[in-house]
């Protein structure tokens, strides 16, 4: 076998992440060697792999979803966004600069298909298959003309392509005719059919116009997947659909101890990475919301600053709400907070920066003793240590590079009081190190909170991948599925005018 399939959307967040993981996982238990591609990706939710590059975490989520470990050639262009106009392009996990929209896709994104297609290749020549992931919309088509994520990479790799659409948006129909009609008669020739993403309600009801749907296009719908809670794992495209969701969605189970936990997060501006809390999440008793106001912060028991793609932007905003005051008073009635990267860099004295906001010398909140230089390589690894007498293990992506003047250390960064700081995301996945954080945190809190001892997050985690497979196993036509993936795109599939414009 050596099959292919490109989960395109009718819009963002469709669920194209998360279908796409859980065809790998389906697959995956079938005995297939399989792998995630995604060509182009835009977050600012990233992940380091072993050999120190920087991928999309949707990208390595997929990769786990594989069981197999994640790599650059999953993921070989990275955007992270700086600001409204301008990101930065990651290219095979190193940075290679800024570039405004216009710039990436004046030209510079053409230039990258030969890199894409190669790393498809390998891993094609690597795997029995290769489960692609779209971007956005493949009916954007005022950028046809160089795309490299979309039809542009399942023409010149001839993958067939399931479009996905959230009827919980309503509008399906519609949207899933339109996409298709709207792409050239080549690129229709590829779109084998339809997946809907969150169906609430009797199945029968929607089965006519899903008759209907395949008489207009003569395409098949290969499933109608439910809505289900709590499945938006390190999703790529923001705090509003992802994370923020699924904590709000998600029912906290109940304490071990007397006493609940309450965990605030500054919802700082370019937040990265915000997927560190979602460890937190999954603990028993512990309950988490992002926050913006200074009041919100009055009965938290932890507050985290998360990381961030603006450390002197989120400073500003964090002066600007109020917020940054209401820190400092935390600190000094010895009120945890916890800062994670970008999140560490703002509690600092000193931020000298030249290459991120360009903005030269900015005075930090005072809270830890560090003063923090931007430097133009960026740090990528993965380091381990030990923190509370526990083993951890995290990433570190940042151009920050932090000087220590005193405090007691705390992975690689420092403890004054109740105010932690590190560079290592993903620290709290670490189940033994979590528990004794948040014994610290109710200790100081004066809550009679007790961390479950059971709980794990990879094992969590698991959970949901496995549950993600099993929405494509008993929900999609797995038969047809397989055909798809195995065989290309039907043949003979009609053209729907009026196509794409010349």
């Amino acid at each position: 076998m050596n099959g292919g399939l490109l989960v395109a959307g009718t819009t963002s967040d469709a669920g194209k992440s998360v279908v796409t993981a859980g065809i790998c996982r389906w697959l995956v238990r079938q005995g297939v060697k399989v792998a995630p591609f995604k060509a182009q990706n835009m977050s600012l939710n990233s992940f380091v792999t072993r050999e120190g590059a920087e991928i999309g975490r949707a990208q390595a989520m997929q990769a786990q979803a594989c069981r197999v470990e994640p790599t650059a050639l999953m993921n070989p262009v990275l955007l992270k966004p700086g600001g409204e106009q301008s990101s930065q392009v990651v290219l095979m996990g190193k940075p290679v600069g800024e570039l405004s929209a216009r710039g990436y896709h004046g030209g510079r994104q053409r230039q990258l298909l030969g890199t894409v297609l190669d790393c498809l290749a390998e891993l094609r020549g690597t795997y029995d298959a290769v489960i692609c992931e779209g971007a956005g919309s493949p009916a954007e088509i005022n950028l046809r003309r160089t795309d490299i994520v979309n039809m542009g990479i399942a023409r010149n790799a001839a993958l067939p392509v399931l479009v996905v659409g959230d009827i919980d948006r309503g509008g399906v129909f519609a949207s899933f005719f339109g996409t298709v009609a709207l792409l050239s008669q080549e690129d229709q020739k590829l779109v084998a059919g339809f997946l809907v993403n969150k169906f609430r309600g009797d199945v029968s009801l929607l089965e006519p116009g899903l008759d209907m749907l395949h008489g207009l296009t003569g395409r098949h719908t290969y499933g109608v997947l439910p809505f289900q809670h709590g499945l938006g794992i390190d999703e790529e495209d923001g705090l509003r659909v992802s994370l923020r969701g699924a904590v709000r969605e998600s029912q906290v189970s109940a304490p071990v101890g007397e006493d609940v936990l309450r965990v605030a997060v500054c919802a700082v501006p370019l937040m990265s990475n915000f997927t560190d809390v979602d460890a937190l999440a999954a603990e028993p008793g512990v309950v988490v919301r992002f926050v913006d106001r200074p009041e919100e912060l009055a009965d938290a028991d932890l507050v985290v600053i998360p990381g961030t793609r603006g450390t002197v932007k989120a400073l500003e905003w964090l002066r600007g709400r109020g917020l940054a005051e209401a820190l400092a008073q935390r600190a000094a009635q010895r009120q945890p907070i916890l800062g994670i990267c970008g999140g560490f860099q703002v509690l600092g004295e000193h931020i000298e920066d030249d290459v991120e906001s360009r903005r030269g010398h900015v005075e930090g909140l005072g809270i830890l003793p560090v003063r923090v230089r931007f430097a133009r390589e960026k740090t990528l690894t993965r380091p381990t240590g030990e923190a509370l007498g526990e083993r951890v293990e995290g990433y570190e992506i940042h151009h920050g590079v932090a000087s220590i003047a005193s405090g007691e250390p705390f992975l690689d960064g420092c403890r004054v009081g109740q105010t932690w700081g590190t560079h290592w995301h993903g620290s709290l996945e670490s189940d033994g190190f979590r528990r004794a954080f948040l014994r610290e945190v109710a200790a100081a809190a004066g809550r009679r909170f007790v961390p479950a001892a059971d709980t794990s997050f990879a094992a969590l985690r698991e959970e949901q991948l496995d549950r993600l497979g099993d929405l494509i196993e008993q929900h999609a036509d797995t038969d047809a599925l397989w055909r798809l993936i195995e065989s290309g795109a039907p043949q003979g599939l009609p053209f729907i005018p009026p196509g794409a414009p010349a």
